[in-house]
C-alpha cells in the first residue's frame, strides 16, 4: 500500500514536518481545557464539544500594541460624543473652539515681541482666535439639542 503514494512527506501516526522538537509543546495562546466543565478540547477546535463554550487564549503579558489600542479606544469620535452627552454638531463646534484656543496659545509662543507694534499685532491674533473660540463654542451650544 505504500507503493501507491509516491513522494509522501509524513505518515499519518507521525507529527508533521517542521513540528517543535519539545513533543510535550502546548500550542502558544490557546487553553487546554474547558474552564466550565473541564474536559479538553479537541484539535483546533473553538468551542467545547461538551458544553459549547469558547475556547479563551491564554493571556500574556500586556503588549504596547494593547496598550495603544486601549488609548486610542478613548479617541474614538462616537465614545466623546456619548462620555459628554453632546450631538454631532456640538461636539465638532467644540473641537473647533479648542482648537482655536490652542491656536491662540500658540501665538504667543511663537511670535516674539520686539517693539511696541508687535506687541500689539501679535495681541490682535490672540484677540482674533480667542473670538473665533468663543464663537464655536457658542455655535456648539446652540446647535445642542
Amino acid at each position: 500500500m505504500a507503493d501507491l503514494a509516491h513522494n509522501v512527506p509524513q505518515e499519518y501516526w507521525r507529527p508533521p514536518v517542521g513540528a517543535a522538537a519539545d513533543p510535550d509543546a502546548k500550542p502558544a495562546g490557546l487553553v487546554e481545557a474547558c474552564d466550565r466543565c473541564e474536559t479538553e478540547f479537541m484539535v483546533g477546535a473553538r468551542f467545547c464539544h461538551i458544553c459549547g463554550a469558547a475556547r479563551p487564549t491564554v493571556r500574556t503579558a500586556a503588549t504596547p500594541r494593547i496598550w495603544t489600542r486601549s488609548w486610542f479606544r478613548h479617541l474614538e469620535f462616537h465614545n466623546i460624543r456619548e462620555q459628554l452627552g453632546l450631538p454631532t454638531a456640538s461636539l465638532i463646534a467644540f473641537f473647533i473652539g479648542l482648537g482655536c484656543v490652542l491656536a491662540a496659545v500658540a501665538v504667543g509662543l511663537i511670535f516674539t515681541a520686539q517693539t511696541v507694534l508687535d506687541w500689539q499685532a501679535v495681541q490682535a491674533w490672540r484677540l482674533e482666535w480667542l473670538l473665533a473660540a468663543a464663537t464655536a463654542f457658542i455655535a456648539g451650544i446652540l446647535l445642542k439639542k
